[in-house]
Order: structure tokens, then sequence, then C-alpha cells
């Protein structure tokens, strides 16, 4: 029987423990704080239940248009109750799931001796571990810039903004990615004036032009400030405020706010682990792996977030799933190619496969469909009819090669786009399979129509 180390038990790590178990492997976990990592404790779990007390508390506030008049109140306290009740039963489900596979876990701290062998310090004292194969799946860390007053007792992390007692009155939020994104959706919604700060030309760089368009639209009518093209040079604390100090492309401003929440990305956390004595090769930290998920050490693997690419927990998941069963003698290989991106914003964002600016940095030539929400039944109920369906298609055969949603339940009606990718599905495909009425989904056939100019309930296109 093949022995088998986890070292990290977030989202990759306990999926990789769980697939390498089924395949009859002894399996060793190890980690240093909570089952489920980042993603289930201070991540995408907790954040969104936040995200979902907050626009149930703005759809009671709004719902004179549909006939629901509310006079609501916030319990910021009850919202921070709910989000750690959530966030307990899922690390408790996890901790069974282990229990259950007959995976021993050790909560301690792990770093290589050598390339065969693994010490990990717990509080009870050290042992060493000289597994068949090791699978790393330590996580990242937020990053934090050279900024001075970074560290001053008004700003705050991810992690800080989900542990906030109270709504501040404002937030400067540092960062205009997904996070910082979602988190300012969250804190608009409770009632603080927020600010996004981005040095970028535009926040969720990594998105569609055309489906961030929408959602910043969005952001900016529930006055939601937003910043772009701006270099935060320091922030200054005062007993009563932080104070942000901004270069922008029309000269230096200030904005004051009583938080401001860092939030520029995160680092791989590898910095424990001693790399070196291993000699795993890494980028300034990021573990460098092969499409099996190995390293350039035999029997040493690297997955999710360690890695510095896309730190997505479901990447994590399905990494760790190829690594384990590469480690056990499958032909596992990572693709990339289907893995969507979701912003879990209001309404949410969703894409997966190639933007239209990637397909055209790839010289590929391509149609663009585009069906808008307000032509579409259960969007004009649920939200007004804000948001639209991008399907971006190969000009020659109208393969799928990318698909962009914002409007209700993107998150959810991306898998359909992801699927099509994996079957080198086509726009005929999509049109051919009746898609259920009234359904936000139905918005993906007419996409798929308009990629060939003949979408039904819109004139035109977009």
């Amino acid at each position: 029987m093949k022995q088998i180390l986890i070292i990290g038990g977030g989202p990759g790590g306990y999926v990789a423990a769980i697939r390498a178990a089924q395949l009859g492997a002894a399996v060793t976990l190890v980690e240093q704080a909570e089952l489920g990592g980042t993603c289930l404790n201070v991540g995408c779990i907790p954040t969104k239940a936040l995200l979902h007390s907050a626009e149930l508390y703005s759809a009671a506030k709004n719902g004179a248009s549909v006939g629901v008049i509310a006079d609501p109140k916030l319990d910021f306290g009850q919202v921070q109750a709910n989000k750690q009740n959530v966030t307990t039963k899922l690390v408790r489900g996890v901790a069974g799931l282990i229990k259950a596979n007959k995976i021993t876990f050790i909560k301690g701290t792990a770093s290589f001796e050598n390339a065969a062998t693994v010490k990990v310090h717990t509080e009870a004292g050290e042992q060493s571990i000289k597994p068949d194969a090791t699978i790393i799946a330590t996580g990242s860390l937020p990053a934090m810039p050279p900024i001075p007053g970074l560290d001053g007792p008004r700003c705050i992390d991810s992690t800080g903004a989900l542990a906030l007692r109270e709504v501040p009155k404002s937030m400067v939020i540092i960062g205009g990615g997904v996070v910082g994104t979602e988190l300012a959706t969250a804190y608009r919604a409770f009632g603080a004036q927020v600010t996004i700060i981005e040095m970028l030309p535009e926040i969720l760089p990594m998105f569609d032009a055309d489906i961030v368009k929408q959602i910043r639209r969005k952001l900016v009518r529930e006055k939601l400030q937003i910043v772009t093209s701006a270099k935060v040079l320091e922030v200054e604390h005062t007993q009563e405020l932080a104070r942000v100090h901004v270069e922008t492309e029309t000269g230096k401003q200030v904005f004051e706010a009583d938080k401001v929440l860092v939030s520029i990305g995160r680092r791989a956390n590898t910095g424990a682990l001693r790399l070196e004595a291993a000699d795993i090769a890494n980028d300034r930290g990021n573990i460098i792996v092969n499409a099996h998920m190995q390293t350039n050490v035999p029997g040493i693997y690297a997955i999710g977030d360690c890695l510095g690419g896309t730190m997505l927990a479901h990447v994590a998941s399905a990494q760790g799933e190829v690594a384990a069963e590469h480690a056990l003698g499958h032909a596992a290989k990572y693709d990339e190619s289907t893995s969507p991106s979701c912003v879990y914003t209001n309404p949410e964002m969703a894409m997966v496969g190639l933007t239209e600016a990637q397909a055209q940095e790839k010289g590929l030539r391509y149609v663009v469909g585009k069906f808008p929400l307000s032509a579409n039944g259960k969007a004009l109920i649920e939200n007004g009819g804000y948001g639209m369906v991008k399907i971006i298609a190969g000009a020659t055969y109208n393969e799928i090669l990318g698909v962009g949603i914002v409007g209700p339940r993107a998150t959810d009606l991306i898998a359909e786009a992801a699927l099509a990718i994996r079957l080198e599905a086509t726009a005929d495909e999509l049109i051919s399979t009746i898609h259920a009425h009234p359904t936000i989904g139905e918005a993906m056939h007419e996409a798929a129509l308009a990629v060939q100019n003949r979408a039904i309930h819109v004139i035109n296109g977009v």
C-alpha cells in the first residue's frame, strides 16, 4: 500500500487526500490551522455568506417596486453569526469526510528535511514521515505591498474585513480584483460609503471588457466610487480616520475612511516548507509543476494557490484529484481550459474560456454573439433585466471559445458554458439544445443564435 502525505487541508489538500484514499493509498494529511483552508474559513464561504445577507437586506429595502414594502433593520451581529455557523458546519463536514475515508490527520506544520523526508512539528513534538509521494497544498496568504502606513490600526486584509464587528461608515478598498469587488458590494449594501482604488485602467482586469462594463455601471449606480489608473502612495492614520494618498491621472487625491481594506492579491504560502532542502524548483516561492502537477523532484507534487497561478478553490480541487491519481499510477492531467472564474457581486459575473481580448492576442478568427437580459423574462422578474450573455465562437465552425455572463445565477449558468468548451461544442449544438422557459438559461440559447445573427428576442443584437 502506497503512503501518501498531503501538506495542507484546504480544498486542494483534503480533496487530494480523499481521492488518494479512494484509490487505496494510506493517506496522512497535515494542516497547521483549520481543515477547509482559506476557502472555508476566511475566504469563499464566509464572503458568500456576507454577500447573501447583503443581497437579502438590499432586496428588502428596495422591494416597493414589486409590491413588498418593508422597513428592514440590519443586525450585523447576526450576519456574522450566520456566517460562522455556515463555516463551522462545512469544516465539521470535511472533518467527517477525513474520518470516513480513514485518513490520518495531524495538526501541525510540515517542512522538508530532504527530498525523501518531511518533518512535522506538533504540540506533542516532532515526527518524521517518509512517504512514497508528497502533495503540497499549502495555499496562499494576503499580499501586502510596500506602501507606508499599511501596518496602521485602520488597515485590514480580507480576513479582517470578514471579522468586523460593525459596519464601518466608510471604507477604502485598495485593489479592484475579485475579493475587493465582492467585499465592496457587501459593505456598500450594508450601508458603508465605499471607494475602490485600482492601479490598472479597469477593475476585474481578468474579465471580458463588455462584462466588466456592465458590472461597473451597476456599482456606480449604487453610489460605489471607483477610481482606476491610481497609485496608492501612503496611508496616513489619525485618531478619527485613515487618509489614503493616491496619485491619479488628474493629480494627487486624498480619500478618507474608517477602514482601509488592502486587497491587492495573494502570495504563495510556501515560506515554512524549506523548499530548498528538497531542491524543489520555484519562482520566488511559487512552486513550478507540469500538467500532472509534478514538481522537478520525483514523488513530490504541488497544487492550488502555492503554485502562484490561478488562485481558485475549484482549481485547487481539480489539481488535487490529478495529483492523487497520477501519484497512484493513473495518467491524469490538468486542463485549465474549462475552469470558470466567478464574481459574486449583485448581479453575479462569470466567465470561462477566452475573453475577446485573449482571442485577439492569439490571432484567432472569431465571431461574437451577445444577448441582453433586458429581453429575458426571468431576468426582468428577478432584477429588472440587468445583464448580458456574451459568446465568443470560432469564425469558421462556430466552436465555443469563451463565454461571459453578468446577471442573476451567472455563477451557476457558467457550468453549461464550461461543458460546451470541454465537449468542443458549437453554437449549433447550443442552439439545438432546448432550454426551459422561463429561465435565465434561455439567454445562453439566444446568445448562441446571436453568434449566427439570428437571435429571436432582440433586434440586431445588443
